[in-house]
């Protein structure tokens, strides 16, 4: 397998593509904007087989975002699928077809799912097309989900004698609750957008050929704002559908106090006592 290294020495590989920093791309017959500074592009590459998430895929999935998470000037992440039909269709069902328990338990890239969760880098999905079984678990271990108004969502493992195994039932029940998520789960139907929005398992719905465009410029927004804050906030969200809500708010405030002495923080606050645009650590 081949790899490439990016402008900045980031490497992708014939799977997954790396494009940091990002370029947001053109709408219509416009030319393609600008670098966008702190925002790294992560690219599905299975176009042919709907970017199905083989184990190879997942594992240097893993390995790249876990590498960009280490770089200090990459502070958002924008994860998507090459072409238009799909995110990810799902698993790679040929490659699952042939695992046994203990083949799967020994298997690096069924960890792939948690490694892309587990980052300290603000995450975001730009789904277009279908993200069905692991694809639609790959966009729910995202911290954001940017969907296209032609995207489709679901987790349809039951119809081939087998449930979700990348944390499918355990996202997608605390995005959108346990009894809708038991109906998705155990009928496998499939939802468009439009509905999952009204569900509330994505951030935001745009008109289809907006979709990574506008995943780009949230990224952007996020990668301008302070890190050493904007990963202490998703630090403390995450945790709070992992902690009962006491350990939580114990969470938020030893994450909040953690965050004063901090050069951002004197200088955020003393920007804004002095009615002046911050200058962050690091940029100007």
């Amino acid at each position: 397998m081949t790899e490439a290294l990016d402008a900045t020495g980031h490497s992708g590989t014939d799977l997954v593509g790396v494009d940091y920093p990002a370029r947001r791309p053109a709408i219509g017959d416009g030319e393609a904007g600008a670098r966008l500074d702190g925002v790294a592009l992560v690219t599905l590459n299975r176009p042919r087989v709907l970017n199905a998430l083989s184990f190879a895929l997942l594992t240097d999935l893993a390995r790249i975002v876990e590498a960009l998470d280490a770089d200090p000037a990459v502070r958002a992440i924008v994860i998507t699928g090459a072409g238009t039909r799909a995110f990810a269709a799902g698993a790679d069902v040929g490659e699952l077809a042939e695992q046994t328990p203990d083949s799967l338990a020994e298997a690096e890239g069924i960890r792939g799912w948690d490694r892309v969760a587990a980052i300290g880098t603000p995450t975001i999905a730009a789904v277009r097309g279908y993200a069905l079984g692991g694809g639609c678990e790959l966009a729910m271990a995202c911290d954001m989900l940017v969907a296209g108004n032609d995207a489709v969502f679901g987790q349809p493992e039951i119809r081939i004698g087998i449930i979700p195994g990348g944390g499918g039932t355990q996202r997608l029940t605390r995005a959108i609750g346990a009894a809708r998520s038991m109906e998705l789960i155990l009928t496998g139907r499939q939802v468009r957008a439009d509905e999952a929005a009204r569900l509330g398992l994505v951030t935001r719905v745009v008109p289809a050929e907006e979709t990574l465009a506008s995943a780009l410029d949230l990224a952007a927004e996020i990668a301008a704002l302070p890190a050493g804050a904007v990963r202490a906030g998703k630090a403390a969200v995450r945790a709070a559908a992992e902690l009962p809500l006491a350990g939580g708010v114990l969470n938020e405030r030893m994450l909040f106090g953690q965050l004063f002495g901090t050069p951002d923080q004197v200088e955020g606050m003393g920007a804004f006592l002095e009615k002046r645009p911050p200058r962050w650590e690091g940029r100007q």
